[in-house]
């Protein structure tokens, strides 16, 4: 208790929030390494994986390539970055290693909801003689968005949580203020920080889900969705033969 007794006056120290080194600057760094990253998945993941859902092929073998990206550690594929030809480009090895652990969830997820999206309806729409686009950008992804937006939040978490590695090379964020009480031997400066980002976390994901309920395009067109096209979260979704390891 003497120990969260410490990291509670340190985090209400006003001292400690301001400069170069305070938690505003930090946090402002942390938040922009995460947006970059999610960017950076979401651009890489979310086409390909409604791509492969769409016409159904492939898909298997590109999601359980990216879960079993999930065992290798993301301290160990940063590392390896620092060490290549990449290392000297300031964030870059960070940004790929984060890069990487985010897309699993976002492939597995907007696979699943485009391909598992109701097929009475797909193919209604099919027969009233959308093209392909069109069925992608009218029916399938409305039906999806609600597991394309749980990989989102799922990857935008983990992200929050994994950018604190980016103080090991260097790097900006709220890991340099667990760092820097480490090097200090200052624990109750490390154990700050370590709430620090488990706020951000929780108030990033909190964020995800009132974005998912406000920007639903099923749910601002009828109020509510219907039975039918509500969609389970990630974890409780039911898991599909092909995606089976």
């Amino acid at each position: 208790m003497d120990v969260v007794a410490k990291a509670w006056t340190w985090l209400a120290t006003g001292s400690h929030w301001a400069g170069p080194d305070g938690v505003w600057h930090r946090l402002g760094q942390h938040l922009f390494l995460t947006f970059v990253c999610l960017a950076i998945s979401c651009a890489v993941a979310l086409p390909i994986a409604v791509a492969l859902g769409h016409i159904g092929k492939g898909g298997a073998l590109a999601v359980n390539i990216s879960n079993a990206g999930r065992a290798v550690p993301t301290f160990a594929v940063l590392v390896l970055l620092l060490l290549s030809p990449l290392g000297t480009h300031g964030q870059w090895p960070t940004i790929i290693a984060l890069v990487l652990f985010a897309i699993p969830p976002l492939l597995t997820n907007a696979y699943v909801g485009v391909r598992e999206a109701d097929r009475e309806v797909v193919e209604a729409a099919r027969g009233m003689g959308m093209t392909g686009g069109q069925l992608i950008r009218r029916v399938e992804l409305p039906l999806a968005f609600p597991l394309i937006m749980t990989g989102v939040r799922t990857a935008a978490v983990q992200v929050v949580a994994t950018a604190t590695l980016a103080a090991l090379p260097g790097g900006g964020g709220l890991g340099r203020i667990i760092t820097a009480g480490f090097r200090l031997t200052d624990t109750p400066q490390v154990v700050a920080g370590a709430v620090l980002v488990a706020a951000l976390a929780l108030v990033v994901e909190g964020v995800f889900v009132l974005l998912g309920l406000v920007f639903d395009p099923l749910r601002r067109r009828t109020g509510r969705r219907s039975p039918a096209t509500r969609r389970p979260p990630a974890d409780q979704a039911p898991a599909s033969p092909a995606l089976t390891t």
